[in-house]
């Protein structure tokens, strides 16, 4: 198979192409593989959302849901049991490329239970019982990037862990992400582990925060708050990528992570655009794409969004490095028509693990049934 022209152009320019999507209809088909065959798909991300979706269409997981029930099976068990065997045959899918990458890339993300996002403790354990149950080395774990999420992120981490943070929104709290992932590669390094195999990524959401500032500025109603709408997200991440810069790439802020890379072979926690996918259908399809492009980046998309690229996608060359400054006046010029920057990370923060954790009850309520009627009762 060939790989898409435009797809393959966003892999040479640095971005790893990674799907917002898995199912067990998409593993056995082979549809996974040719996504990696023809749209240069270097790895996978899924979420509660993503998982409540799969196991509620069709009638792949019938048969197992069945075994379970015969078994006795209660529904977190079910759960678990159906989630990991799903990314654990994903991982083995994405291990040529796991293997070509030398761990960069070929990963797949599982999501600790969302319920456990204010919950320091039973994050860190249910993430070692995940890394152990789907017992491979191409593995992420998703940890949220709440206030308790970020001594889980530096713990998991110290246990030679590998991590995707997730539901990242300021670049206040990015800052604190890096800062976990290194005080976790320090103490791993500490410990004895070795680092150079330890991997993270840090999910920046995207496309929500336009969707939440829009709807503000739009409240507003000003002709200087109606020119701002859509530019938040994208100047949000290129503040990030800054961020990012300082910490892994020579910055004033690199010294910690230098005396790591030098002294274990540390690696750089890439920063990852979540929330790709364009909500509003007056912007350009592929804007959370072509407006993200630098080196060490991933885009994790929905598959609409990624066929929208191989499509009609345009290379515009590096989006990222060098834009700070014009994204600092986007922010600049949204506190000045009267956004409170704070309060909407806050809110988006605070509906993103909502969310989350409404569709994984949407699951557990959905594995039940099936269990129920399975074991006939």
């Amino acid at each position: 198979m060939t790989q898409n022209t435009n797809t393959a152009a966003l892999s040479a320019a640095g971005v790893s192409v990674w799907l917002d999507d898995l199912s067990r209809d998409r593993i056995k088909s082979g549809n996974l593989k040719d996504l990696i065959e023809t749209r240069n798909v270097v790895g996978v991300t899924t979420n509660p959302t993503i998982f409540q979706g799969a196991l509620s269409k069709g009638h792949a997981y019938d048969e197992q849901v069945r075994e379970l029930a015969g078994r006795g099976a209660d529904v977190d068990s079910a759960i678990r049991t159906i989630t990991t065997d799903d990314v654990r045959a994903a991982c083995d899918v994405f291990a040529d490329v796991f293997a070509a990458s030398k761990g960069v890339d070929g990963r797949v993300s599982i999501e600790v239970d969302p319920r456990l996002a204010f919950d320091t403790d039973g994050t860190v354990a249910q993430a070692i019982e995940l890394w152990k149950i789907v017992d491979r080395p191409n593995l992420l774990i998703k940890i949220p990037a709440t206030e308790a999420g970020l001594p889980a992120i530096t713990r998991v981490i110290a246990e030679g862990i590998s991590v995707n943070v997730t539901l990242i929104f300021s670049v206040q709290r990015y800052v604190s992400v890096m800062g976990a992932y290194l005080d976790g590669l320090r103490n791993a390094h500490n410990d004895g582990h070795d680092i150079a195999k330890i991997h993270s990524v840090a999910s920046f959401f995207v496309s929500r925060v336009d969707s939440e500032i829009d709807k503000r500025l739009e409240a507003l109603g000003t002709e200087e708050a109606l020119a701002l709408r859509g530019k938040a997200g994208i100047a949000n991440a290129r503040l990030a990528y800054a961020a990012y810069q300082d910490i892994f790439e020579g910055g004033a802020h690199t010294d910690l992570y230098a005396k790591l890379a030098a002294a274990g072979g540390a690696n750089r926690q890439r920063p990852l655009w979540a929330s790709t996918g364009v909500k509003n259908p007056d912007y350009p399809d592929t804007m959370y794409i072509t407006e993200l492009v630098g080196p060490n980046t991933v885009n994790t998309l929905p598959e609409k969004t990624l066929e929208a690229f191989a499509d009609h996608g345009v290379l515009q060359g590096d989006r990222l490095a060098g834009l700070a400054g014009e994204a600092q006046q986007v922010f600049d010029a949204l506190v000045a028509a009267g956004i409170d920057l704070d309060d909407v990370f806050a809110v988006l923060e605070t509906e993103g693990v909502d969310k989350f954790v409404t569709s994984w009850q949407d699951l557990l309520d959905a594995t039940a049934e099936q269990l129920r009627v399975a074991g006939g009762n």
